[in-house]
């Protein structure tokens, strides 16, 4: 049985917060490192089926969580201003 992850991909108020469950493997580097602590580990199981994170509106989109993860699991897309 092949196992599919799917990108989960929230709209926060400044960014768009996608995560990749396949790649992420639950190290929690990314909670850790995050300067607003929004982040949390969430119900989505990650690929060795440990969970994985999500983000809450307090996100800055500043991508330090895009940027210390080992396996590229999180990709942050800020909102263009209007």
């Amino acid at each position: 049985m092949t196992m599919r992850f799917e990108p989960k991909t929230q709209e926060l108020e400044r960014s768009f917060f996608t995560l990749f469950p396949g790649l992420c493997k639950g190290c929690g580097l990314c909670i850790e490192k995050c300067p607003k602590k929004c982040l949390d580990w969430s119900s989505v199981l990650g690929v060795y089926g440990t969970p994985s994170v999500r983000a809450n509106n307090d996100c800055i989109a500043c991508g330090v969580c895009q940027n210390v993860c080992p396996d590229c699991a999180i990709r942050i897309e800020k909102k263009l201003k209007h």
